[in-house]
Parts: C-alpha cells; structure tokens; sequence
C-alpha cells in the first residue's frame, strides 16, 4: 500500500467479532448492560490522515449517503479537538472494507483509529484510558478498539479486561 505524498503511513482499523454476547441487564438511559468477549480478526478498514493548521477536519473519502457530520471518523476528531482544546486539524482517507451495520465494528473501529492516531500525529500525550473515556461518548464498542487487544467486556462494554484467546480461523458471510 502507497502512502500519498504529503499524508501519514496507514493506520488499521481492525474487525471484532463477538464470540459470545449476552444482554444481563438495561439502564435507565436505554443502554443495555452487556457481557462479551471480543476479538480482533486481520481484516479492516485503513485510514490516512494528513495534518492541516487551519483546525478543519475534512473528510477525503465521504461514505455514500453519509454527510461529514454524521460521520463516526469526523466525529471522532472534533470531539478530541473540543475535549483538547487543540487547535491543530485533519484530512482523513478512509478506505472502507467493512460494511457499515455488518456488526463487525468498522465504524467503531474507524474512530478509535481517529482517536489513537489523532492523539500521536497532534502530540495530545492522553492516555489510551482517557482515549477510552472520549469514545464511550462516540459509542459503546469504540473503548475495545481504543484497548486495542482481546477483551472480556462487561457494562456497557466501558469495563475491560485483556484476555489471551487461542488462534482460530472464522469465516464471516
């Protein structure tokens, strides 16, 4: 894969799947309370980013029928320029493999990469807990990807605990 001139190496956004996934509970603002186990599979979407020092975030690459306000990687950026306080922007190229709604994760995926890469690329120094705690506001499963390993998730995925899981095949359909 190329690198366009002027625009960062490529940074993964990985699938999950959800090996098992049981509802145990709902809270009061609607959410349900979950327990599952995620895991990443080699196969994703790949985002570019190339920094701008006007503040805007430009979406390179807009998804059909999605408008840039609406979408989770434009998100993902303004709210880390608004609970930062930088000032520093993005233009970002997604190439999207994962379907949206496929239950795979890919727009979950997609701003926690933000996110993570945001934070290097502007030199923001969060903690990948901090990191979490912004993309719980994103969605529940964009703390797994800002965790970035296997997981035992309970809550609303929001509680964490790293789990080593054997190597497997899958087939996805």
């Amino acid at each position: 894969c190329t690198t366009p001139h002027g625009w960062e190496a490529p940074y993964p956004a990985p699938a999950k799947l959800n090996l098992f996934l049981h509802v145990v509970g709902r809270r009061a603002d609607g959410y349900h309370l979950l327990q599952t186990l995620f895991r990443f599979v080699d196969h994703g979407d790949t985002l570019y980013f190339s920094p701008r020092t006007d503040g805007a975030i430009v979406m390179e690459t807009p998804l059909p029928g999605v408008s840039p306000d609406d979408d989770l990687t434009v998100r993902a950026a303004r709210l880390l320029q608004r609970e930062t306080g930088c000032v520093q922007g993005a233009s970002i190229r997604l190439e999207k493999r994962l379907p949206l709604g496929g239950g795979l994760g890919g727009g979950s995926s997609d701003a926690a990469t933000v996110l993570l890469a945001l934070n290097h690329l502007w030199r923001l120094g969060l903690s990948r807990t901090r990191l979490q705690e912004i993309g719980l506001a994103l969605g529940a499963d964009v703390p797994v990807f800002v965790f970035g390993q296997s997981a035992f998730a309970e809550g609303v995925v929001e509680a964490l605990q790293a789990i080593d899981v054997p190597p497997a095949w899958y087939v996805v359909l």
